[in-house]
């Protein structure tokens, strides 16, 4: 009998590595996998499509390497607003001093600036601020037209060619998915990547134009990062397969005290409605340069693993930092940290939800508690397209989730979801057989020894979607494990 790796991540958070520069070749991503990368995340904003197609082919390979599924978000740019150039380089405005935005396309200077957005002009009035280049400069409008708006210096600072514009008043009539996006999004479903990352997402009619174009051949993630989607959160969450904390523009369009307010309030929303969420941007960004990251940083990736975060992702730390794997190790071992601690319990039962009334609510909310009555060693669940074993992801039970699908697109997309170890598995004929399957599989991925019990749900008839209505318990014994030790195939 062969050795299979001992892959098993003891920890219920995932982790999302960003790929880039660093870490392109098939050596560093498999590196990042081995340190604790559950989901690689590919920027739409940066690299080519034959870049990203290798990518996606080298995951792949490792996948099939080490016969784990790996999840894969591929990332839209979406619109992004800018200024145009600046005619002799950096220039200072003076708070208080007027500076104007209009169509005119010669290179600006420090009393004005081509904005070539006529869409920011029709969502202008009188008193909409305007941030510039992350937030580093603020304007206010004082006058406006379908090509103009004159408007005052509130903080000043230097200003370069193309800096970045937001809006944090306004909703503007803009698609979040720009030509270049659908361009983007069509190679990305061709390649068969399992999630797709929304940007600029405003209202819950962008993610049905998105998933339109989708229809059904990937799952969706809002990226939340305008104070626009905020305020329109309950709908947002309930349309998108998944949530993003995008704390970068949300940062720079909401006042910074506001953001970890909000950061808790949408993992709540997303948990209530058991959907995903990632808390991304500048977890460990100081691990760009440095081996270690400051401690602040170690409390923010607490901060959202105390929360019940299904994900915490790495950005520029793994895309183009210095250390990219040791980012993802300490990030895999801040996550473990706090999820040994008693109070992160405790915080998990007193933040559970009421499941809604149906059968395979019940199901999966009883094999919870059966699970910590028994107790149990693992619960496995049996799916088809996923939603079972997502619901019991949102009863964030205290032992892992093994789930079993014969689909590979559903093992990929649950790489995503909290607690959840998801393996493909050929189809099942009868119910023993399934059982068998489950405890056979636990013993030898680890989930389970001699003696343990184990909870199993699945649905009659046997991995049809939406059917589950079976809660079975099973006891490992001595033979089963003398037959399966962990490790062997």
């Amino acid at each position: 009998m062969g050795i299979v790796p001992a892959m098993r991540r003891q920890r219920h958070a995932k982790i999302v590595s960003t790929l880039g520069p660093a870490t392109s070749s098939k050596e560093a991503i498999d590196r990042l996998f081995e340190a604790g990368a559950d989901v690689f995340r590919l920027n739409f904003s940066h690299g080519s499509h034959d870049e990203h197609a290798e990518r996606f082919r080298i995951i792949r390979e490792l996948q099939s390497t080490h016969g784990r599924p790996i999840g894969i978000i591929a990332d839209l740019q979406g619109p992004k607003l800018r200024i145009g150039a600046i005619a002799d380089g950096p220039v200072h405005l003076q708070s208080g001093a007027a500076f104007r935005l209009d169509l005119d396309d010669m290179p600006g200077d420090e009393r004005r600036a081509t904005l070539p957005h006529p869409e920011v002009f029709e969502a202008l009035k009188p008193g909409t601020t305007l941030l510039l280049d992350d937030g580093k400069i603020t304007l206010q409008v004082s006058d406006c037209g379908p090509n103009f708006a004159a408007t005052r210096v509130v903080n000043g600072g230097f200003l370069s060619d193309h800096k970045g514009v937001n809006l944090p008043d306004a909703v503007l009539s803009l698609s979040p998915l720009t030509s270049k996006d659908r361009i983007d999004l069509e190679f990305i479903l061709s390649l068969g990547i399992s999630w797709v990352a929304l940007s600029f997402v405003q209202h819950p009619s962008d993610l049905e134009e998105a998933k339109r174009l989708i229809d059904g051949r990937a799952h969706l993630i809002a990226k939340l990062e305008k104070p626009s989607a905020v305020r329109q959160l309950a709908p947002i969450v309930d349309l998108a397969d998944g949530v993003m904390v995008a704390r970068g523009d949300l940062g720079v369009e909401m006042q910074p005290e506001d953001v970890p307010v909000l950061q808790k309030r949408i993992i709540r929303a997303c948990r209530s409605a058991g959907k995903p969420v990632i808390v991304a941007t500048q977890m460990l960004d100081s691990m760009v340069d440095s081996a270690m990251p400051t401690r602040a940083e170690a409390s923010d990736v607490a901060t959202a693993v105390y929360d019940g975060a299904d994900a915490v992702m790495l950005s520029a730390e793994t895309a183009v930092g210095r250390y990219p794997v040791e980012a993802v190790a300490m990030m895999s071992r801040i996550i473990r940290r706090v999820e040994s601690d008693t109070l992160q319990r405790a915080m998990m039962d007193a933040t559970r939800t009421v499941p809604e009334t149906s059968t395979s609510a019940s199901i999966t909310s009883a094999a919870r508690q059966v699970a910590e009555t028994a107790p149990a060693a693992a619960i496995v669940t049996f799916t088809a397209s996923g939603s079972t074993t997502v619901r019991v992801s949102r009863e964030r039970p205290p032992m892992p989730i093994l789930a079993l699908t014969p689909n590979p697109r559903t093992a990929r997309r649950l790489t995503l979801a909290w607690g959840v170890y998801a393996l493909e598995v050929a189809p099942f004929d009868n119910i023993d057989e399934m059982i068998a399957a489950a405890v056979r599989i636990a013993l030898r991925e680890g989930f389970a020894e001699a003696g343990d019990r184990l909870v199993v749900t699945a649905g009659t008839p046997l991995m049809v979607p939406g059917h589950t209505n079976m809660l079975h318990v099973v006891e490992v014994d001595e033979a089963d494990a003398a037959a399966h030790a962990p490790g062997q195939v």
